[in-house]
């Protein structure tokens, strides 16, 4: 566990839960999900106690999956002094050798903003963010917090890729990936590259996890996860190791 101690124990903080919600992952299922009341304070070593236990953040609030009768959603993280990239990595990391990256605060910028709108009306047009909005924006990835970086990449000055994470006391917590689509960039798998950018970055700040989010065996949007070997999954309240 985390060595910053929650300033109140995690039995006394207040969590809410949604009614039954179609799924986003799992088509002709039903989602619950367990929320952090957004009035408890998440500095002060809850947010990283609660991310230990497969919480995640979006936007404001704190989440986990709370199926009843489904445990298919899996946290999952990378440990990153154990990670050696794979054939397919490497080849990648040398094709993106003249991409350079720079770590920024989590604030709103119109460049990142255009970059965001464009790759969701490109890439997920049939999703629950389409269509995209400077508030949905604002709201989902721009929350000023002292945790909340944004990490941008860049082919020469132009900005092709930005990943939004949090620095935890006991790793970086992928939130999420935008980047350019377009023809000319398709072979440099930009989203591949974010995360063994991450990767690097949390070898760099001494942490040992990166943390990836949920993982479904079932989901083929996915399955791309499974190539950041070894894996670990949270089983119950125990990491152990899913794949490698």
């Amino acid at each position: 566990m985390s060595s910053r101690t929650p300033s109140r124990p995690l039995q006394d903080l207040r969590f809410f839960l949604t009614v039954p919600h179609p799924c986003s992952y799992l088509d002709g299922r039903e989602a619950t999900t367990l929320f952090l009341d957004p009035k408890e304070a998440v500095a002060d070593g809850v947010y990283d106690a609660l991310s230990l236990l497969g919480f995640r953040r979006s936007g404001r609030h704190l989440y986990r999956p709370h199926c009843e009768s489904c445990n298919a959603c899996r946290s999952v993280r990378i440990p990153v002094a154990a990670f050696t990239p794979n054939r397919t990595q490497r080849k990648l990391a040398r094709r993106n050798a003249d991409i350079t990256t720079r770590v920024v605060p989590a604030r709103f910028e119109p460049h990142h903003y255009e970059l965001y709108a464009d790759y969701i009306r490109l890439r997920h047009a049939d999703g629950d963010m389409y269509p995209p909005s400077r508030e949905q924006y604002r709201t989902f990835l721009a929350q000023e917090a002292p945790y909340a970086r944004l990490l941008e990449l860049y082919l020469d000055e132009e900005l092709v890729a930005v990943s939004a994470f949090d620095e935890l006391e006991h790793g970086l917590s992928a939130i999420y990936t935008f980047f350019a689509v377009r023809d000319d960039l398709e072979r440099r798998s930009l989203g591949t590259q974010a995360i063994l950018e991450l990767i690097h970055l949390t070898h760099e700040k001494s942490l040992p996890h990166l943390y990836l989010g949920y993982w479904i065996e079932a989901c083929r949007k996915m399955r791309y996860k499974q190539a950041f070997a070894p894996l670990e999954q949270l089983d119950g309240q125990r990491w152990r190791r899913l794949v490698g």
